[in-house]
């Protein structure tokens, strides 16, 4: 595939952007997770990975252990949909009573520590990126120290640390393959008009070949171009620290 990388390399010229990463459903090792931690390593990007607690397989933790600059969050309970026929899906919508929510996630959070150790980020990723605000403040009281969804631009530091993640390379909604890589680059430079930090959101268990192949050339690109790349887990601390 030929890539017309031209108005990405311009906006970059003479700026530094913040780049995060954030990979979602991982539960176990294998190839596609070793490839994903080699790609990462490469240009030196830390990784968040949004495990999902009732289903992480403790043969998971070494393998993390392992790897340099990676971390994992809380990726719901189960990832299990409990919105209504008709609905978009959702493990964290209104549809269920806020206590039932509530539970889940303080019962995953449990569960990454328990599994993970010091590699565990009490950060709340809400399956398919969509969750009922109202829990927001109990969680906060639950361990959380921040949670994630998709499209947010500025960062968000009101009652629990929000960053989400804003580029996706998968089409979900028609070839399940690469996006049109002209419509991606072109979201890039838009997020680009301020210096909030740009979240990449991938899930290694669903890559085909063109996708692989797109993330790596992404990422190298942004990297030589003179992007940073940081921890989920620094951005938090340092809105921790300033206050938003």
């Amino acid at each position: 595939m030929r890539i017309d990388w031209t108005p990405l390399d311009r906006a970059m010229e003479g700026r530094n952007p913040v780049f995060w990463w954030r990979d979602d459903d991982v539960i176990a090792p294998g190839a596609a997770l070793d490839r994903l931690i080699g790609m990462a390593s490469e240009i030196g990007a830390p990784l968040t990975l949004a495990a999902i607690p009732a289903a992480v397989s403790p043969a998971l933790s070494p393998r993390i252990d392992a790897a340099e600059g990676v971390d994992i969050a809380v990726h719901g309970w189960s990832h299990v949909n409990h919105a209504p026929e008709g609905e978009k899906n959702a493990e964290f919508g209104a549809h269920r009573p806020a206590s039932e929510r509530v539970a889940d996630a303080e019962r995953g959070l449990r569960r990454i520590e328990e599994v993970f150790g010091e590699r565990a980020l009490p950060v709340f990723i809400a399956p398919w990126n969509r969750m009922a605000l109202d829990v927001v403040p109990t969680l906060a009281g639950k361990g959380y120290r921040g949670y994630s969804l998709y499209g947010k631009r500025m960062p968000d530091h009101s009652t629990l640390a929000r960053f989400d993640a804003h580029i996706d390379p998968i089409d979900w909604r028609g070839t399940r393959s690469v996006v049109d890589p002209t419509d991606f680059i072109a979201r890039i430079v838009d997020l680009m008009a301020d210096d909030a930090p740009i979240g990449l959101m991938t899930h290694h268990l669903a890559h085909d070949d063109a996708v692989w192949a797109f993330v790596d050339e992404l990422t190298t690109r942004l990297a030589t171009r003179g992007a940073r790349w940081a921890a989920l887990a620094t951005l938090i601390s340092q809105g921790e620290a300033t206050g938003g």
